[in-house]
């Protein structure tokens, strides 16, 4: 696959105001898509909140497979990186207040005891497009203030946004960084829709995610599509054809590619995890 690059200019000025407002916030919450935690990070944020309190926020944990969600949050944890899981609507307010709470604690008891009190908690939420940022917000200030779209790109100006009694929450666009190394993070991000579909090519997101289900669930595969277990055990490129087949496209695997990969986004496979946890914290666990 031709390596995706993609980097409007209101992303590098949404960067450049990351880097101006940090110091004027207490804690970032940094959202990752739980169906690839380690894939939707930003590593150009990595060094921008290297001296800055944050907590990695893993939204669309209903999408997610529960366990490896429960996995990643307990190896980043164990790294000293504070990390809570979420859907984005329920109950998301409480446990995000709880966690940033928890990783402000001296600083708020530091506050207090130089009888600073009902202070708001001023917080900065980033991540890459189409992360569910804007949906967190809305339910978080329990309005609908940020804008919200299932594609990329949406938020494109940063804002203020109160929430609860306690937190002020400043809003920012999507981030991507300029070019992924690895083509098979373009792949990821594309599957999931946080890369406009217009820039990669369909049947390589395609043959990708039929190997990843084939390996993890090839059931899910065969209940859909209603797939033979020697088409399932086939090539994935003629597993994509006899696919494409079955859903009435006869040889226009570009059409069935799509439809794949819109399928998946919306769980119709059901719930899946695309970045493995690192093998240092499963033999932790073991």
């Amino acid at each position: 696959m031709t390596v995706i690059q993609w980097f409007p200019g209101h992303m590098a000025k949404a960067l450049r105001q990351v880097k101006e407002n940090l110091k004027l916030v207490d804690v970032v919450l940094e959202l990752v898509d739980a169906r690839l935690p380690e894939s939707s990070r930003n590593p150009q944020l990595e060094g921008l909140l290297a001296n800055k309190k944050s907590i990695i926020v893993l939204t669309k944990m209903d999408l997610a497979d529960p366990k490896e969600t429960e996995k990643w949050v307990r190896y980043y944890e164990s790294q000293g990186q504070p990390a809570v899981a979420i859907n984005s609507v329920q109950g998301s307010l409480k446990v995000i207040e709880k966690k940033i709470k928890q990783v402000l604690a001296e600083k708020l008891v530091a506050k207090e005891a130089r009888g600073i009190k009902n202070q708001r908690i001023r917080v900065m939420c980033i991540g890459i497009p189409n992360v569910g940022k804007s949906t967190l917000l809305n339910h978080l200030v329990k309005k609908n203030v940020a804008q919200v779209g299932n594609k990329p790109g949406v938020t494109k100006a940063q804002q203020w946004l109160k929430a609860g009694k306690d937190l002020q929450l400043l809003d920012t666009p999507g981030i991507l960084w300029p070019k992924f190394e690895d083509p098979l993070v373009g792949k990821k991000l594309a599957l999931t829709g946080a890369i406009k579909d217009t820039l990669y090519n369909k049947d390589d997101v395609a043959l990708y995610a039929l190997e990843h289900f084939v390996d993890t669930n090839p059931q899910a595969l065969a209940d859909r599509y209603k797939l033979t277990e020697a088409e399932i055990d086939d090539t994935t490129v003629e597993l994509l054809l006899a696919i494409t087949r079955k859903m009435g496209f006869k040889e226009d695997y570009d059409r069935a590619s799509e439809r794949l990969i819109f399928e998946i986004r919306r769980s119709k496979l059901g719930r899946y995890t695309l970045d493995p946890v690192p093998l240092t914290a499963k033999r932790s666990e073991d």
